[in-house]
């Protein structure tokens, strides 16, 4: 793995995660979690730590939750109830991270985008709602649409089939080590930006950034196989 400024030659599309990627979500996730529990009398009581979770999806959590406490709501009415006030906190809070907006409009033009997410579709589309970021993506997936989460490789290999490009060929955008695992396992380069983890955690990413300021950089010095030239944002 390298860290800092760097190139990671060409590629022909870039996957983005969307949890601690394009919104700033994981405290908030967590904040919705442990309101979940207080509401059904287990504050306090229960064995998880939500941090183990992060980068997965919300039916893990809760799966391993009703196995080892045994609520009386079942694990469907559990999922609505977290899903609900993550988006009550979305919609009041709209955290999208800031330059990311920018940098999705500007690689938009260029070169095709997705976005392979963990979270639930309702959850998904609202924040692709947000300054209409959902025109920037050709292809959006999210943990609705697949059996297996992070770190299976499923999403991304899916999302590149949808792309109709080899998954070598894809740069995928994460934040978390199961992101991370599950990008390097579908066979493609994967930048990881230390919104949540330290650099030292992940240390299966291909490159390490610290800020948008540096994935810029790095995705704007992509060589074009067909011009032969740097490839720039604006």
């Amino acid at each position: 793995m390298a860290q800092g400024v760097t190139s990671i030659g060409p590629y022909r599309a870039v996957i983005f995660d969307m949890d601690g990627v394009i919104v700033d979500s994981e405290p908030r996730h967590e904040r919705a979690f442990r309101e979940v529990v207080k509401d059904i009398g287990f504050e306090g009581k229960h064995s998880l730590r939500f941090a183990e979770y992060v980068g997965r999806t919300d039916r893990v959590l809760w799966e391993d939750f009703v196995q080892a406490h045994r609520p009386p709501q079942s694990l469907d009415a559990l999922l609505d109830m977290k899903r609900r006030k993550v988006l009550e906190i979305f919609r009041t809070e709209q955290p999208l991270f800031e330059g990311l907006p920018e940098l999705v409009e500007s690689l938009a033009a260029r070169i095709p985008l997705a976005l392979a997410s963990g979270s639930e579709r309702p959850i998904v589309e609202e924040v692709l709602s947000w300054g209409d970021l959902r025109r920037f993506f050709k292809v959006t997936l999210s943990g609705s649409d697949i059996t297996k989460g992070k770190p299976e490789p499923d999403i991304f290999l899916k999302t590149a089939a949808l792309l109709g490009i080899d998954p070598p060929d894809c740069v995928v955008i994460e934040d978390s080590r199961p992101g991370v695992a599950a990008a390097r396992a579908a066979g493609m380069r994967v930048i990881a930006i230390t919104n949540t983890h330290p650099a030292g955690e992940l240390g299966e990413a291909t490159l390490v950034v610290s800020d948008y300021g540096q994935l810029c950089q790095v995705l704007a010095g992509r060589e074009d196989a067909d011009l032969g030239r740097p490839f720039p944002l604006k």
